[in-house]
């Protein structure tokens, strides 16, 4: 499975990466954000969904554990879904949610702090792991499919990571 790391350097960096995911959403695409609080996986989102076509307001849902979203992909609508799971205290309470059908292979579900759930989520498409590295971040991706290796080998033609 494919394998991608960076280093970027700023704000900045991890908006280009977040546009750049963004040209590699595909339906049904499962991505994992890991990382500590303030790593950046909300502002990595944000960036995703702008690049994405979505234009309003993109909040954390750490109160709502899930947003829903409308972008544009090769001229598609497509479905995705930003959950949040930090507030969990147990995978039982995501099942209870009924969060497992939101993973129905036709939208892009990406989740923050998926080892919450970890026993009841499906292995990713693509897990992500930011660590902060003084001013920036260090990122690492790693492919788990057919559909994320696709997804990284599209990642690795675009400029700035």
């Amino acid at each position: 499975m494919q394998h991608f790391t960076a280093h970027l350097h700023d704000e900045a960096g991890t908006l280009a990466l977040g546009a750049a995911l963004a040209r590699t959403l595909a339906p049904g695409l499962t991505l994992y954000l890991y990382g500590e609080l303030g790593a950046g996986k909300t502002a990595l989102t944000r960036a995703l969904l702008h690049a994405a076509g979505h234009t309003g307001h993109v909040k954390s849902p750490t109160y709502t554990l899930v947003e829903p979203y409308s972008v544009t992909v090769d001229g598609a609508a497509l479905a995705v879904r930003h959950f949040d799971l930090y507030r969990l205290t147990g995978p039982e309470e995501f099942l209870d949610a009924g969060f497992r059908d939101e993973f129905d292979g036709r939208q892009v579900c990406i989740v923050e702090w998926p080892e919450k759930a970890a026993a009841v989520l499906q292995p990713p498409d693509i897990a992500l792991h930011l660590v902060v590295a003084g001013e920036g971040r260090k990122v690492e991706l790693n492919a788990h499919s057919d559909l994320g290796n696709t997804c990284l080998d599209r990642l690795r033609f675009f400029p700035n990571l």
